[in-house]
């Protein structure tokens, strides 16, 4: 495992996938991961006192949610920690937060469903807007929930960003319903700044599916490290009590998500790939990765702390529902065009509104490289026929362009248009990957 440091910046533009010349065998560190990156800056934003987050992911991403804090009034500061991918950081509260500010979200939905509420806790205008390419991000249930806690929001009858909340130092709170089908994001971002509204907060959500729920399950055990208990009387229901949040150091746990590709790697090439630092228990999506590998047949075993992940005699076709783990889309379709059976994914319908309609895209590539992909209204079905070079779109999307240097392990001649998207999650993507290959 490697112990040197490693560069915050990724490279730019096209990259020439690197085809596997031989099977596997590495040893890697995975940077901390974005969404408790991401919730614990808001919980330590809002906390009684200074908190530590103890090797937190840096990258475009939480980049912008330290930035949209310190809009805010609250202080970040980097302070020298043991991780190889930079710094601790150590948060300062601010109350009130601070008003005449311009929130810049980029393309990060945390940021913006994360911040939004925070905005109403500011003495005075507070302008949320992001990137061109991620103004289309769905914001109007967040919009109309903050709404209805009192929040006054002018958006110019849009529903959607940029808008601006007009902070009044406080937020009433109360009970609200909402249809959280887009985004799991919209029931996290409300859960995180609850304990702050005057009356708490009761939720209920409305619509048909709730995406994503282990990132709702990691909010509310992020709550509950810091004094909050959150009460869940029902599916699909939530009460959070008024009340303090409690300063904490917190360790970051590795990205288990950003860790896909390479854990996938294994079983395209053969060989093994380990993961250091994979913790015993996790409410990441990431998680399921075990479980999924091994029913796509990879072989997977744990020891002193470490996850490895081994290729078997053949990759699997499946049949599963991926709507609790939907990130993990564009790592699995990778795998899955090389599969010995078709293989379809389902129940991810809403990824189709992340920083590209993935499900169109993840299609659109797999076919421009002779393959056989076939989109589904809720999901995605590939049907595994040889694949030949060619460019592979990133479409401003961190997890399409991984998926590019994914697909290229077999396939020589693969490019990817644009690797500098990977800075968003994981601007070390490219050392890390020819690491992994012995470079």
């Amino acid at each position: 495992m490697s112990t040197r440091e490693y560069s915050p910046e990724a490279p730019q533009g096209e990259y020439a996938a690197p085809a596997a010349s031989g099977a596997i065998e590495a040893t890697l560190t995975i940077p901390g991961s974005k969404s408790l990156t991401n919730r614990e800056l808001i919980l330590a934003a809002l906390a009684e006192g200074p908190s530590r987050l103890l090797s937190p992911l840096q990258s475009d991403d939480s980049r912008r949610m330290v930035d949209g804090l310190r809009a805010l009034g609250v202080e970040v500061e980097e302070v020298a920690g043991d991780g190889a991918f930079g710094p601790d950081l150590l948060v300062h509260p601010a109350s009130p937060l601070t008003g005449g500010a311009t929130v810049d979200c980029g393309q990060a939905g945390t940021v913006m469903r994360f911040l939004a509420p925070l905005a109403g806790f500011a003495s005075g205008d507070v302008l949320v807007t992001a990137h061109e390419s991620a103004l289309h991000r769905p914001m109007a249930e967040m919009i109309r929930a903050l709404r209805d806690l009192g929040v006054d929001i002018d958006d110019g009858g849009h529903w959607s960003l940029p808008f601006t909340v007009r902070g009044h130092g406080h937020i009433r709170g109360g009970e609200i319903s909402i249809d959280a089908s887009a985004s799991s994001q919209f029931v996290s971002g409300l859960l995180l700044a609850a304990p702050r509204f005057d009356v708490g907060l009761h939720l209920r959500h409305t619509g048909a599916r709730l995406p994503s729920v282990p990132h709702i399950d990691m909010t509310v055990e992020a709550l509950a490290r810091r004094g909050v208990h959150v009460e869940r009387p029902a599916p699909g229901e939530w009460i959070v009590p008024a009340g303090p949040l409690r300063a904490k150091d917190i360790a970051i746990e590795p990205d288990l998500s950003n860790a896909a590709p390479f854990l996938a790697a294994a079983m395209i090439a053969g060989g093994s790939v380990t993961v250091a630092g994979w913790p015993p228990h996790s409410t990441q999506p990431g998680g399921q990765l075990v479980d999924i590998l091994q029913l796509m047949g990879a072989r997977v075993s744990r020891r002193g702390g470490a996850l490895t992940v081994s290729g078997g005699r053949a990759i699997h076709g499946v049949d599963l529902d991926l709507s609790a783990v939907s990130e993990l889309t564009p790592t699995l379709v990778g795998l899955a065009a090389f599969a010995d059976a078709p293989t379809t994914f389902h129940g991810i319908g809403h990824i189709r509104g992340h920083e590209t309609d993935r499900i169109a895209a993840l299609a659109a590539n797999v076919n421009a490289l002779g393959g056989a992909a076939e989109e589904m209204a809720d999901g995605i079905r590939i049907s595994p026929v040889p694949l030949r070079a060619g460019s592979w779109r990133a479409h401003h999307d961190h997890r399409m362009a991984t998926t590019g240097a994914l697909v290229g392990l077999r396939v020589p001649g693969v490019v990817v248009d644009d690797i500098g998207t990977t800075a968003k999650t994981l601007p070390q993507f490219t050392q890390l990957w020819d690491e992994m290959l012995g470079a």
